[in-house]
């Protein structure tokens, strides 16, 4: 069975209760996002995997999902994969909507991930420093890095059973020798459960909307041996750059073009040495940490290579 007609199958399945659907008229939506629209098939399947949900009226959480598997935080490795977690709650963090009950960080001994919990599942509220065991819930990727969303199926049981939390931290240095396309001055998407950074004006899962303004940068840190990509967030951004958010948006407005605030972000930090500390997500290292220093004595030519890019 193709990829294609695997992801099929798995929707129809989902959606049998639901509405009228065969898996040869999934797979033909499917294939015609693809290869007509060249599409990504993860992206093409959340997008028919959408369709119906407004089809049928019902809420992502309502639809058959089968069985969870019991996994680590650091096995987390696939969208919307409904798994049970055995977690300690190592921290909760401000909501950014009020439509979110809950945000934090949840911990094994394999390190952490994101949490995100919403009004609308009804769910009692987690307690920082408690551990639980979370049945039923539903894992979420942006660029790499995943987090998990309790919904109102997910089961929560608090635990006696001390839950050590683990370090996924890496530690990489070296010259910074790119900039990638993406960083800067970006726009993403408002939708409470959805942080994507919007392309074009549209975000992949919400379509056209109206973005919110936020700074990040997509950096490549070369050793001399080898390359690390990295992610700075808005505050390791402006801590960086010494550009904060306000001032970025001045520039882009005076320009008429938001691709300066890169460039001149570019212009100051590149061929600079660091040492950058944080979790590895997917292929990138999230900068939680950071330190600008001279290089070792072998580190000349890999600052010559960042001047000529």
């Amino acid at each position: 069975m193709t990829e294609l007609r695997t992801h099929a199958a798995e929707i129809a399945e989902q959606f049998s209760d639901h509405v009228d659907v065969t898996e040869d008229e999934v797979e033909s939506k499917l294939q015609q996002l693809v290869e007509e629209y060249q599409v990504p098939l993860d992206e093409a399947t959340r997008s028919v995997r959408n369709s119906y949900l407004e089809a049928a009226g019902i809420e992502r959480e309502e639809i058959s999902q089968g069985g969870s598997d019991q996994v680590l935080v650091n096995e987390i490795n696939q969208d919307e994969q409904w798994v049970d977690l055995r977690v300690k709650l190592v921290d909760l963090w401000d909501p950014r909507s009020d439509s979110i009950s809950q945000v934090g960080l949840l911990g094994d001994e394999s390190g952490t991930i994101k949490f995100v919990a919403f009004k609308t599942s009804e769910l009692e509220k987690l307690t920082e420093g408690k551990c639980y065991e979370l049945s039923n819930v539903v894992t979420d990727e942006y660029e790499g890095t995943y987090s998990v969303k309790l919904n109102r199926t997910t089961t929560i049981t608090e635990i006696d059973e001390a839950v050590e939390v683990g370090d996924n931290s890496d530690t990489v240095e070296g010259a910074l020798v790119d900039v990638q396309s993406g960083s800067g001055l970006v726009k993403r998407c408002p939708e409470d459960d959805c942080t994507r950074v919007l392309q074009n004006g549209r975000c992949a899962e919400h379509g056209e909307v109206d973005g919110e303004f936020d700074l990040r940068i997509k950096a490549v840190l070369d050793d001399g041996h080898e390359v690390q990509d990295v992610i700075f967030n808005r505050e390791a951004t402006e801590a960086l750059t010494g550009i904060e958010l306000d001032e970025a948006k001045q520039l882009a407005k005076d320009a008429l073009d938001t691709t300066v605030v890169a460039d001149e972000m570019r212009a100051d930090i590149l061929g600079r040495y660091f040492t950058v500390t944080g979790p590895t997500l997917g292929r990138y290292v999230l900068a939680n940490e950071f330190d600008q220093h001279d290089g070792p004595a072998d580190a000349e030519s890999v600052l010559i290579k960042a001047r000529s890019i």
